[in-house]
């Protein structure tokens, strides 16, 4: 039988939603502690091939997840560009900025990528022999103007106010960065793809401080052609769409894009998620995250009223965004089971 994420994601309404867990593989696991110990730090980490598996295997054994997430990071993949990138503890990534002309023209492009990234692929290729047969392999990049907001800023910001303020002074480097990261993440996720990645994700976590024509031309269209470029070298591969906090801008983006689903966070109900955009297809989400920290009868609830409210049409249970550290794992086995016993 075809795997249920899948089945999902080809439009099919499933009597128990397919489940898995932005950030799964993560630091609420006392097991993933002690692998990224052994690494030695978050890059080695990822970097590691038989380690990095091993911390995607991890909530797979533990709670049987319908699918398993590929552990790497976004920003590999501005590495793999040239740029620096080291992890300040406790302050999250940082990086070597490109803001001017002579910046960009360091960067790497193409095929480059491929010399740092291969360890990524190796570590598809070893789950793809050890993830259970049922469950699906989900591979993964940054969008476009997420990834950029951290090089133009060199760390992540509130605001992204600093790739906002380059878009409105210098346009013509702004739009070759966004350029450059559309043409580098098609070859990245293609290559995923042929090491064994089964589905693929784009992840636009600052999507939603994009506005009007800023959102269709640096959040819709690159998304777009990434969608349509990985599809036409890979003929039925599912693509979903993260366009976080998108707001009105998920309304209608399954049809500008062509993704097979759309993502969406907990900044809008599942009810008007289901009126206004799983009526185009799937749509993957959206439990606030939070509900894995505080447990209780409220995620018992909640849990019930995402699978309720998406039930008519083809679903993919997972949070609103990824699970935070201070996450409880009895929480993340109640909610599974809460979903898996049906409404």
């Amino acid at each position: 039988m075809t795997k249920t994420i899948l089945r999902a994601l080809a439009g099919e309404v499933l009597p128990t939603p397919p489940i898995w867990m932005m950030r799964q593989a993560g630091r609420y696991l006392p097991e993933y502690r002690a692998t990224r110990a052994e690494a030695g730090d978050f890059l080695s980490l990822c970097y590691n091939p038989e380690l990095a598996a091993e911390v995607t295997l991890q909530p797979i054994h533990r709670y049987g997840f319908d699918a398993a997430i590929l552990f790497a990071d976004i920003l590999l993949l501005p590495q793999a560009l040239g740029l620096d990138l080291w992890f300040a503890t406790g302050e999250g990534p940082r990086m070597s900025t490109v803001t001017t002309e002579a910046e960009f023209d360091k960067l790497g492009q193409g095929d480059m990528i491929h010399a740092t990234l291969s360890p990524i692929y190796e570590t598809i290729r070893i789950l793809r022999r050890e993830l259970p047969s049922e469950t699906t392999l989900i591979g993964f990049a940054g969008a476009p103007w997420t990834v950029a907001t951290y090089m133009i800023a060199g760390r992540g910001t509130k605001d992204q106010g600093p790739a906002h303020g380059l878009k409105a002074e210098n346009r013509p480097v702004f739009e070759k960065i966004i350029e450059r990261l559309t043409e580098t993440t098609i070859e990245y996720l293609s290559a995923q793809v042929e090491a064994g990645a089964e589905v693929v994700k784009l992840f636009d976590s600052w999507a939603g401080s994009l506005k009007g024509e800023d959102f269709t031309r640096y959040a819709l269209e690159p998304a777009r052609i990434i969608t349509q470029e990985l599809k036409a070298r890979h003929p039925g591969l599912p693509v979903i769409l993260f366009p976080r906090q998108a707001g009105q801008g998920y309304i209608g983006f399954h049809e500008a894009t062509g993704a097979d689903c759309v993502a969406v966070d907990d900044s809008v109900t599942p009810e008007w998620a289901a009126a206004n955009v799983q009526v185009s297809g799937c749509v993957q989400g959206n439990l606030a995250s939070s509900h894995m920290v505080t447990g209780g009868d409220a995620l018992v609830a909640e849990t019930r009223r995402v699978v309720k409210a998406f039930s008519n049409g083809p679903h993919i249970f997972n949070l609103g965004h990824g699970i935070t550290p201070d996450a409880d794992p009895e929480n993340v086995q109640r909610m599974i089971d809460t979903v898996r016993a049906g409404v």
